[in-house]
């Protein structure tokens, strides 16, 4: 019986027979979610798994589920609220859901509220590209009421150094400005131009020879910047002819690149356009050779704008400094251009580059120069 006792204690058949504690670990997703237009909650979904002996699924303090594993459908505001998933006091994964305004629509305290209605639309051009008619993808925002409209065209921008071709496909706009515009009772338009979001065409503004990224030369900028032109004309002259559009108060805007194009184009069609709004404008980036050749030549050129073009720039601006951007105003205004220069501060660590999701910052000062083309 002793040899039997010590086989089976040399066997493992002695000792302690505890399991040992299982480890914790887990999982957490969420899916944030799109709140209707009238409506102050949508559904969001937050998916788990986990393992351990209590797991439980918080949302903002609340439990919401004890499983291992599973899915759950939640109602949330516009308030982003935190998800915990634990293995009893231990927090082993947190992320936060919220949901946000569906488009044209915004939060008024207590629900989300239509302030335009949004339409895609195509616009026909002049252009033909391997036997084919060219259109551009035009999103419009048409305000609350009747028509017609004063319109604010606003151009998009770049796609930092071009060097992403997924990122042309990416169909450009901007709620803060579509929310400014039509609460003052105007139709806003972002067209896309030649192979950007989902208009047709090659996107062709200025590229190296292997179309690796953009170029920082003069000379496949200033190509780019007449292709753009070219574009710009072809959309404004597509949304003049619109019914609900009063073709007598169009203003031009835009960001970045979409800023310079504006103010240029603004100069090619005086008659047409009767103000220009440009956002942090500029085409080639400060760290390109020929970056103040083509900018500052491109603000001279605007300077033929016989209205006031409204200069909206902010501090940190990886792109254009507020010294290089001084020196384009100073340089437009020796050329008899018209206008004032506003310089923003965002808050630390934000780039002054994307002022334009800052509408407190500018909102009152754009306010006063839309009133003014009114007289």
């Amino acid at each position: 019986m002793v040899g039997c006792a010590m086989l089976f204690a040399a066997c493992g058949g002695g000792g302690s027979s505890t399991a040992p504690a299982p480890v914790a670990n887990g999982a957490l997703v969420v899916s944030d979610c799109t709140i209707a237009a009238g409506a102050s909650t949508c559904q969001a979904t937050i998916h788990w798994s986990a393992t351990g002996v209590a797991p439980r699924v918080l949302l903002a303090g609340t439990t919401v589920s004890t499983l291992m594993a599973g899915a759950t459908v939640v109602a949330v505001g516009v308030e982003r609220q935190t998800v915990g998933l634990f293995d009893g006091a231990q927090l082993l994964e947190e992320k936060s859901v919220g949901g946000a305004c569906a488009a044209a629509s915004a939060w008024d305290e207590s629900r989300c509220l239509a302030f335009a209605t949004r339409t895609i639309e195509r616009a026909s051009t002049p252009f033909v590209e391997g036997g084919l008619a060219i259109t551009l993808e035009v999103v419009v925002y048409r305000p609350l009421g009747n028509g017609p409209f004063p319109l604010a065209i606003f151009h998009h921008g770049s796609t930092g150094n071009g060097d992403d071709p997924s990122l042309f496909r990416l169909t450009y706009t901007n709620e803060s400005i579509a929310r400014f515009f039509a609460e003052r009772g105007w139709m806003v338009a972002f067209p896309q131009r030649r192979g950007r979001g989902a208009s047709d065409g090659l996107y062709d503004e200025g590229f190296t020879p292997d179309r690796a990224r953009y170029s920082c030369l003069q000379a496949p900028a200033a190509a780019g910047i007449e292709r753009a032109l070219a574009d710009t004309d072809a959309a404004l002259d597509w949304l003049r002819t619109r019914a609900e559009v009063d073709a007598a108060r169009v203003v031009s805007a835009g960001f970045s690149r979409g800023g310079l194009l504006a103010a240029v184009h603004a100069a090619r069609r005086p008659t047409a356009i009767r103000g220009v709004v440009n956002f942090v404008g500029g085409w080639l980036g400060e760290g390109c050779i020929d970056a103040v050749a083509v900018n500052r030549g491109s603000f001279v050129a605007a300077a033929a704008f016989p209205g006031a073009i409204a200069w909206l720039y902010g501090e940190n601006d990886p792109f254009y400094s507020v010294a290089h951007t001084g020196a384009n105003y100073d340089a437009f205004r020796a050329a008899g251009g018209q206008g004032t220069l506003s310089v923003y501060r965002r808050a630390a660590g934000l780039s002054g580059h994307l002022i334009i999701n800052d509408p407190a910052l500018w909102s009152s000062e754009l306010d006063a120069y839309v009133r003014g083309l009114a007289n």
